[in-house]
């Protein structure tokens, strides 16, 4: 879930209505991107398009600006005017007319992004680009759970601690064959968080296949609102500071440096980062977090489409480089979390206890467009300080330990148990 931001998150969508006239420069860019790839303007074509778009108050009515599109359509490789005859077979035969043009439009974009068959970029339209934001704030209402694409199939990549979703049982690697009856054969990642989310008190009920067991399961979830912190810290055995780091949004190096401050001041000596089922997040922030142990030097690079690397170094400060770390993950452990892990075991700062992480080591740059709507879209991959790819790979622990999920005693963690036999 790791993405750079090129514009701040408004957390309210502008109605559909008002939509067409106020934003211009969007629609216009937008449905040219669709069906005139390639189109340059200079200044009077410019004028040409903007008498041609507008009304006579001067502003942008959107049936003018996709009648201008088809006029000005032109491609030596893909017959747009195809898009244009289903769109007009839409308007002309569907059997429910009250078809709006904006969700058309948005459809088209959501579409245009899906053809990529890239699990990790998306069109968000503005109510599903809210929801969005709000998942990074850590306010929502739902299971608490991060849903991604693996193989082709939707899974749960990490339940977060303490949510519906973890007390109803659900695993990291757990296949979603259903959502309240509804096959999820073919659905996309928006389509399935969609039917997922809903407010709290309501029910959903997940159809989850399992490695390992021989039937699937029916497990009901019971909704509620949802707000994580992103890290939690307490001491253990008076000299132990045992870092939970749920997720990393815009507060996780605050939270993160008051937990440092209060191990220092505690006198901790020794250190276990919890990683577990963490979904990622903001890659500032993993950097920020590697750079309490790494001095110097390359914590990530990221490969783009042209070939080239570009290395993202360690910030300074370096806290916690002599503090002997035990690095919890599993496979719920995806991007951001998997930077950190990466860096951590290449330099030689902590040793990794667990089992593979998910292996999401690509790079999304997200942008919001003045209506709200968003674009979330792949543009390079992660590799570690070494060089290893951890898109594809994922992150090896130095020792496996299998998390026990038919544990008995409450509070009885294997691999916390394992963690601190290491740092004796």
């Amino acid at each position: 879930m790791d993405f750079n931001i090129n514009t701040s998150i408004n957390s309210e969508s502008t109605p559909t209505k008002r939509r067409a006239g106020k934003y211009f420069g969007f629609y216009l860019s937008l449905i040219l991107f669709v069906v005139a790839f390639g189109l340059g303007f200079i200044s009077s074509q410019y004028y040409f398009i903007h008498k041609n778009v507008t009304d006579e108050n001067g502003e942008v009515e959107q049936i003018k600006v996709l009648k201008l599109n088809r006029m000005l359509n032109r491609s030596d490789e893909v017959d747009f005017q195809q898009f244009w005859d289903v769109w007009d077979k839409i308007k002309e035969k569907y059997v429910k007319k009250d078809i709006k043009d904006v969700d058309l439009f948005y459809g088209a974009m959501q579409g245009l992004v899906y053809a990529l068959g890239d699990p990790y970029s998306l069109y968000f339209p503005p109510k599903a680009a809210d929801e969005f934001a709000k998942d990074l704030s850590g306010e929502l209402e739902g299971i608490g759970a991060e849903v991604g694409i693996k193989n082709q199939q939707l899974v749960i990549v990490a339940p977060l601690p303490d949510t519906p979703a973890e007390k109803a049982g659900l695993r990291p690697g757990d296949k979603i064959m259903q959502i309240d009856k509804e096959q999820t054969m073919g659905m996309d990642v928006n389509l399935a968080v969609s039917k997922i989310r809903g407010k709290a008190g309501t029910e959903v009920v997940l159809l989850i296949e399992r490695d390992g067991s021989p039937e699937q399961q029916e497990i009901k979830i019971i909704r509620a609102k949802i707000s994580v912190p992103s890290v939690t810290f307490k001491m253990e055995n008076n000299e132990v500071g045992y870092f939970r780091v749920m997720q990393f949004n815009e507060d996780t190096q605050k939270q993160f440096d008051k937990g440092i401050k209060e191990f220092q001041r505690l006198g901790g000596k020794k250190m276990i980062l919890d990683l577990r089922s963490n979904p990622g997040g903001y890659l500032d922030q993993s950097i920020k977090m590697a750079s309490e142990w790494v001095e110097k030097g390359v914590v990530v690079s990221e490969k783009g489409s042209d070939g080239n690397s570009k290395d993202h170094e360690a910030l300074g400060g370096a806290r916690l480089s002599n503090i002997k770390t035990i690095v919890l993950i599993n496979g719920g452990s995806a991007s951001a979390s998997e930077i950190v892990a990466g860096a951590l075991q290449d330099t030689k700062k902590a040793t990794l206890v667990g089992t593979k992480t998910f292996g999401k080591g690509s790079v999304q740059d997200y942008e919001m467009f003045p209506d709200g709507s968003a674009l979330k879209l792949t543009v390079a991959e992660w590799f570690t300080p070494n060089g290893r790819n951890i898109n594809k790979e994922g992150i090896a622990p130095d020792i496996e330990v299998k998390e026990d999920w038919n544990k008995e005693k409450v509070g009885e963690d294997v691999m916390i148990d394992k963690a601190m036999e290491l740092l004796k």
